[in-house]
């Protein structure tokens, strides 16, 4: 790490970018848990969700399903980036902008990869099904873009509204977030949840505004652990009652009250701890790999699961042994795997990384207006939102591509002169 790396870092609350960085590597190893594939006691090819049928799982959800706190921490980052950008004399153009530039650049390569593997597949005459099943499995994380795209462009006006009158902002939204949970869970209509992906993410973000005031950081440590044991007390209670799942994880799509309940939990934890992270991140070992991790934060995210199956692809291809799912070899295995899928995300960020950095035309002296930036985010958000309810395909990977590449096209600047009369 260098000494202007470090200098930069020094100058953050390391705390929220651990964080950051934990997070999605937990995905990681979840979903790597998650893809079970091997064979059998008969030989035959064993393909299951391993981690999701253990009995143990549901319960393991309501810690390990750290994405309320994503978005907390991203609340945070967002007021903070909106009180410089305020200082500077920016605006919510400006703002929303450069979020979107910061996920629409890294997602451009998965989507021009995605689309042309699976159109790849159909023309190599590859089984539908199985190209089906790897297919959803991939993109299963890609809508995590639209949700943190539509609330990072929607803060400005979040922000405004959380400054006048900050209670009542997110009584609101979690009254709306309960009545579309009401209206989904009577009707039985799953597609009725879909406002709250953004309703409950907008909610949770302005959880990380509360922080960013130091509404938990003013809260003794005490109150913080009465918070932690009431949310889970009242998430015990509720789920029941309201025929929410035991499963967080199943709670998460589409999003429902119970993420943002979490979301309390998981910013008074994180405040809890606050002191020993400090401390941890105080070492130069800790802050070399936030550093790290962190410059190639998306391409860890959009990239660790095609890698996870390209190497499931592989093992399939050699004459290797493979353990059946489950077993107390596959659990062993799955520490080199892990290993080893970071090692390739690694290698693919040395080129890869060049799409997390802002380009240079986002400062250029003259950009689009507001309802150009609006129909950018529109375009990039529409991709994966579509694929979070249908599930990946050929079409929607193009559509990836095209919408995607339409976003980072309107909302590039340009200089004066080429516009000028």
């Amino acid at each position: 790490m260098t000494v202007d790396a470090d200098a930069r870092l020094a100058s953050r609350d390391l705390t929220l970018d651990l964080a950051r960085v934990a997070c999605v590597l937990l995905v990681v190893v979840i979903h790597l848990l998650f893809v079970g594939v091997g064979r059998g006691a008969d030989g035959a090819l064993v393909i299951e969700r391993t981690v999701e049928a253990q009995p143990w799982f549901a319960g393991a959800t309501w810690i390990g399903d750290i994405m309320p706190l994503f978005f907390v921490v991203g609340g945070f980052a967002a007021m903070a980036g909106w009180q410089s950008l305020e200082r500077r004399g920016g605006d919510a153009n400006a703002f929303v902008r450069t979020r979107l530039a910061r996920l629409a650049r890294p997602a451009l390569p998965l989507f021009l990869f995605l689309a042309l593997a699976l159109a790849g597949a159909w023309a190599l005459g590859v089984d539908p099904a199985l190209v089906d099943t790897v297919a959803i499995g991939i993109g299963s994380p890609l809508w995590f873009l639209a949700a943190y795209v539509l609330a990072q462009a929607l803060a400005p006006l979040m922000i405004r509204l959380h400054r006048r009158a900050p209670v009542a902002t997110l009584v609101l939204l979690a009254v709306a977030a309960a009545l579309v949970d009401a209206v989904r869970l009577l009707s039985g209509i799953e597609l009725l949840g879909l406002p709250n992906v953004v309703i409950i993410w907008v909610a949770v973000q302005q959880l990380g505004f509360w922080m960013h005031d130091g509404w938990f950081r003013s809260r003794s440590p005490w109150t913080l652990a009465a918070i932690i044991a009431v949310g889970f007390a009242a998430l015990y209670a509720v789920v029941p009652v309201a025929g929410y799942s035991w499963s967080m994880l199943s709670n998460q799509y589409p999003p429902t009250v119970p993420m943002l309940v979490l979301g309390v939990v998981q910013a008074a934890a994180l405040t809890l701890l606050h002191r020993p992270l400090s401390a941890l991140m105080r070492t130069r070992a800790a802050r070399g790999v936030v550093w790290f991790s962190g410059s190639r934060l998306m391409t860890i995210y959009l990239w660790h699961l095609p890698v996870i199956m390209i190497v499931v692809g592989i093992q399939l291809l050699l004459p290797i042994p493979l353990p059946e799912p489950a077993s107390g070899t596959w659990w062993l295995t799955r520490i080199p795997v892990l290993f080893l899928v970071l090692g390739i995300v690694w290698l693919l960020s040395l080129w890869l990384v060049r799409y997390e950095r802002s380009p240079a035309h986002l400062v250029a002296p003259v950009h689009p207006g507001m309802g150009v930036t609006a129909t950018a985010v529109v375009l990039f958000a529409a991709a994966p939102f579509l694929i979070m309810v249908l599930g990946l395909d050929t079409t929607l990977a193009v559509v990836g591509v095209v919408g995607t590449t339409a976003a980072i096209w309107l909302i590039r600047g340009r200089r004066a002169s080429l516009v000028a009369p």
